[in-house]
């Protein structure tokens, strides 16, 4: 059994080719497949790998975000309340940001963000509303 031990230890070690971290390049101990020394270094090579990539997802994904707590924000009474386009862009909201529109049979759009939605009326009104 031990002799058994030590055969695996040598042709473990002989398959041990020199292999390095991508993101710092120190020596890998370990599974043959690793390719990071640590968590952190494969962390850190994984995000500058994607950075470009998704740099405009995440700041539209911030703007959506906003744009939903500011909705949120408006205490909706039975599913709905009105505000003015003034106090929406008081507060920072960025009518550019949507997630999906919604036409009634009568034709009227109404712009969501996830489940809270804006019409807009007369007068620069808006009526916010909540998807059921």
């Amino acid at each position: 059994m031990a002799a058994n031990r030590r055969l695996n230890s040598t042709i473990k070690n002989s398959l041990n080719l020199e292999r390095t971290c991508l993101e710092c390049n120190t020596e890998i101990r370990g599974r043959v497949d690793k390719k990071f020394c640590s968590d952190y270094c494969r962390n850190a090579y994984n995000n500058k790998l994607n950075k470009d990539s998704k740099n405009l997802v995440r700041n539209i994904n911030n703007r959506l975000r906003k744009n939903y707590r500011i909705l949120d924000s408006f205490h909706l009474k039975e599913g709905k309340t009105r505000t003015t386009k003034t106090r929406l862009l008081d507060k920072g909201f960025d009518f550019e940001f949507i997630t999906s529109l919604y036409t009634t049979k009568k034709g009227t759009t109404y712009f969501f963000l996830y489940d809270l939605g804006y019409l807009p009326l007369d007068n620069d009104y808006y009526m916010i509303v909540k998807r059921e």
